[in-house]
């Protein structure tokens, strides 16, 4: 069933430190952590700094190991309890003097030298793996990663379980996970360095760092949300910058032509935000207010298309169009569900998803309303249109292939041609405005093709218009439904917004911090 016919509108410098965790110092300067601290007796104390304008973290340990039954290095670490998802970027800095020097995320019991723990770690030499030691002094364990020198470290805690999933930039994770390892509910989670050598000190630098609370397990989809970060990310890098935090469900963001602002839904409404002062308004949409996340701004940025369900009409989706300052909107679809995803470059004709006889097919129509046409006939969900910017082409993603996949078409609808064939089910080809690229949101295999739900591991993934070259991961996300539903590339084809999810990490942390 495709989920759309159900509502879905709705730090700085560093700190001084002692080598017993007894003294661990804790710090707003540490960005998402509550403290820095020197496990175990090292010889070099050790340092984080935080970089707000980056969002950037710089470690500096030293350490004779972090294996047997005892460890040295030094933690930047937080309080946390339940379920939660870990993701970084980093690299050890310098060519390093022992080749064991060590990056990644550890979960402990105890700030201790011998407490039990789980590490995901790579090694200056690119040995990557999961190690953890069971019991308080037990032997560490280790379960090797088929891949060497990862840069993409993620730490995943659902009930005992611990997944690791690690991947060089660009490509996809690889897996490694233990079982019925009991660390306690309330534990320490954070970033580690250790150099392997007591008498040297090594330093790594982290970004996309995330702290991530996932939905729990009984949770009710399009019921029940969880928050929001509204996200800018450098194509080019893949550094991603979160510059908006709400604890309400915020979607799809589009960005303004003129790179002063984006336009998001949330709860049904419309919100205009800030670049520059990094603050939500509410657009004026008068009598629309159940408006969905398939919103899309004309290509000289005057007006916007909305999807707003009906109540007199079933609660359908009908498409308005309205001037993206806020006014009255105009209806332009006559029959609903209708899912605006895309506007011609010349402003003269909409293009969205309409259920019609069940069938989910593409049509459009003039911007100033009228008949519609139908574009797509195949059996299976077609979804997400959107032209190219010289109006040539329509991309669209179809399941008519049996997964979800992405399609072109040119803009009268003739030679319908597949451009991914993967394993993955892809949605919403969002076209960079220089005409070159198009990024899509990959979901896995555990998803239904006809569906894309709230909160899943999704990939944002990259690939040349033509679709001759492989898609190449940009973004680890958590996230799915909202993520990127609507075109947001930045006016220079540099940057990309979108939306990951995490419930309140402050509820999962203790109350002794």
């Amino acid at each position: 069933m495709n989920l759309k016919i159900m509502y879905a509108g709705l730090l700085l410098a560093a700190t001084s430190l002692t080598s017993s965790p007894l003294f661990a110092q804790r710090s707003n300067a540490l960005g998402q952590f509550d403290g820095q601290s020197d496990v175990g007796k090292v010889k070099r104390p050790g340092a984080a700094t935080y970089d707000p304008v980056k969002q950037e973290y710089t470690v500096e340990g030293s350490g004779t190991n972090i294996w047997f039954d005892h460890d040295e290095f030094h933690y930047v670490w937080k309080h946390m309890k339940g379920d939660f998802i870990l993701q970084l970027n980093g690299k050890l800095l310098g060519k390093g003097v022992d080749p064991h020097r060590k990056l990644g995320w550890m979960v402990r019991s105890t700030l201790d030298s011998n407490s039990a723990h789980i590490n995901a770690v790579v090694h200056g030499d690119g040995l990557t793996s999961l190690q953890f030691r069971r019991t308080k002094a037990a032997t560490t364990e280790e379960q090797k990663s088929a891949l060497t020198s990862a840069d993409v470290v993620q730490l995943a805690r659902k009930g005992n379980t611990y997944t690791m999933s690690v991947a060089r930039n660009g490509q996809l994770f690889v897996t490694e996970q233990v079982s019925d390892l009991t660390l306690g509910d309330d534990v320490y989670v954070g970033l580690f360095v250790c150099s392997h050598n007591p008498d040297v000190s090594e330093k790594a630098v982290f970004h996309n760092v995330r702290i991530i609370v996932p939905a729990r397990n009984n949770f009710v989809p399009y019921r029940e949300y969880i928050g929001s970060d509204l996200e800018l990310m450098d194509v080019a890098t893949g550094h991603r910058k979160a510059i908006y935090h709400s604890p309400e469900s915020i979607q799809a963001p589009n960005w303004l032509p003129n790179n002063k602002a984006l336009i998001y839904n949330s709860n049904g409404k419309l919100y205009r935000f800030d670049l520059k002062k990094k603050t939500p308004t509410v657009i004026n949409t008068d009598f629309a207010i159940n408006n969905n996340n398939d919103h899309v701004l004309s290509f000289d940025g005057k007006m916007i298309g909305i999807s707003n369900h009906v109540k007199d009409e079933g609660n359908k989706s009908i498409v308005y169009t309205l001037p993206v300052g806020g006014g009255k909107p105009k209806r332009i679809t006559p029959l609903g569900h209708s899912y605006l995803h895309g506007w011609s470059p010349d402003g003269k004709t909409l293009i969205y998803t309409g259920q019609r006889n069940d069938e989910f097919d593409i049509y459009k129509i003039s911007s100033d309303g009228g008949p519609e046409t139908q574009l797509t006939t195949a059996k299976g969900l077609d979804d997400g249109s959107e032209y190219s910017p010289d109006g040539k082409y329509i991309y669209f993603n179809s399941t008519r292939s049996g997964t979800m996949q992405i399609w072109r078409m040119k803009a009268d609808g003739s030679d319908q041609t597949q451009i991914t064939n993967d394993e993955f089910n892809n949605w919403f080809p969002h076209i960079s405005p220089d005409g070159k690229w198009m990024t899509i949101l990959s979901f896995g295999k555990d998803v239904s093709p006809d569906d894309h739900p709230f909160y899943k591991h999704v990939y944002l993934r990259l690939l040349p218009v033509s679709g001759d070259a492989p898609a190449k991961v940009i973004a680890y996300v958590y996230g799915g439904q909202g993520t990127i539903n609507t075109p947001s590339w930045s006016p220079d084809s540099k940057q990309i917004a979108f939306i990951s999810n995490s419930d309140s990490v402050d509820k999962a942390a203790t109350a002794n911090k």
